[in-house]
């Protein structure tokens, strides 16, 4: 039997059927801002921070002055296969693309600074010594992505901003640093720059700090007491 115009097969609901309204309640929670995110950087302890920028107040800087990142993108490459004039794909190798942030210059470049010592700690500028063990220069990283806090009854935000999703980077270091230009033709302006991360691999984590990749031995960063004392939380 025919199917009659403007009808789906399999008993579903026609294309030409959706309505605003069903749009509207399909879009869970008004949808993801780009706006409400969060990074969570850690500098290495060799790199001799000074009491003024030390590990702990610069990382808690950082929250608030990294003004731009991204939630990494996924590749896997493809390996093709010649036969009888076509090629057969199949799956290669994971390739993880390096994490670029933007950054707030305040005053006192203490996030500068400690990048640009971090990098010197890798490769010292006055000759081609640094640092050999990866473990004493790399760090792990998170970017979380946050959601709207809802609202009581009394109009009033009932709790602390809601993780939606978040990232972990693991082993991360700096491959480079843009330069910040300057000029008298710029005016009510502040100075940024970027940085650009290199990434072993990434986990990617549900709104209760869960893994959805299972990897990573399904690690729970709910305990993260830097998260807590941010005023972030899971669930």
């Amino acid at each position: 039997m025919a199917n009659t115009p403007g009808t789906a097969t399999g008993g579903g609901i026609s294309p030409g059927s959706r309505t605003l309204n069903d749009f509207k309640n399909r879009i869970s929670g008004g949808g993801a801002r780009p706006n409400l995110f969060e990074c969570e950087i850690s500098f290495p302890t060799g790199i001799n921070l000074t009491a003024s920028d030390d590990g702990i107040s610069l990382a808690e800087k950082t929250r608030f002055l990294v003004k731009a990142a991204s939630l990494p993108g996924s590749t896997i490459n493809v390996i093709d296969i010649p036969f009888r004039g076509r090629n057969l794909k199949i799956a290669g190798d994971r390739t993880f693309d390096p994490w670029t942030i933007t950054v707030i210059n305040d005053v006192d470049f203490n996030i500068r600074n400690a990048f640009e010592k971090w990098m010197n700690y890798m490769n010292k500028h006055e000759d081609n010594s640094g640092e050999l063990n990866p473990v004493n220069y790399q760090r792990d990283m998170k970017v979380y992505q946050l959601g709207k806090a809802g609202i009581a009854g009394d109009m009033s935000t009932n709790g602390n901003m809601q993780v939606l999703k978040a990232y972990k980077f693991y082993g991360m270091f700096p491959t480079s640093i843009s330069a910040i230009d300057l000029s008298y033709d710029q005016a009510d302006t502040i100075e940024e720059f970027t940085v650009d991360l290199q990434v072993q691999w990434w986990d990617a984590l549900d709104s209760t700090g869960k893994t959805i990749l299972g990897t990573a031995g399904n690690e729970d960063f709910t305990s993260n007491s830097t998260s807590a004392e941010a005023g972030i939380s899971f669930g």
